[in-house]
């Protein structure tokens, strides 16, 4: 399998969440409006600590921001701690990128997760994957909180 450039960039934001793609427990949730759908709120998850506290308990879990599967390292930096929906929403597409890279279709990944406040857990994170050499984009966001 090829490699594809490796372009993560870390936003802070205070933007607002939309509707959620993938939402699980915290403390405490708050009413969406989105078909009374109650979303999650990690603003209280201020630290690596708190976020692997939560994933010992099966609230949240530790992914890669870059996924291994097109040549993401397991370092810090490329690391954040999601509820398991968002989780399984991530899998779902890695699993795109993996067959785009391997079909030629992209050779370029940017990852962005953002911050609202002091918390530990991005309340979204963006996919920007592209060709260097042709038209076209592939853009899910993941919506945490």
């Amino acid at each position: 399998m090829r490699q594809i450039l490796l372009l993560v960039a870390l936003l802070a934001t205070d933007g607002s969440a939309g509707m959620a793609m993938a939402a699980g427990p915290a403390s405490p949730a708050a009413e969406s409006g989105i078909e009374g759908k109650r979303m999650p709120d990690f603003s209280n998850v201020r630290s690596a600590a708190d976020a692997e506290r939560l994933a010992r308990e099966g609230k949240l879990v530790r992914v890669l921001l870059f996924p291994a599967a097109v040549g993401g390292e397991d370092v810090p930096q490329n690391v954040v701690y999601v509820p398991p929906e968002a989780a399984a929403t991530q899998e779902l597409i890695i699993g795109t990128l993996v067959r785009f890279v391997d079909e030629g279709v992209i050779d370029k990944l940017n990852v962005a997760p953002e911050y609202r406040g002091d918390s530990f857990i991005p309340i979204r994170i963006r996919y920007d994957a592209y060709h260097s050499a042709r038209s076209g984009r592939f853009e899910p966001v993941i919506e945490i909180w």
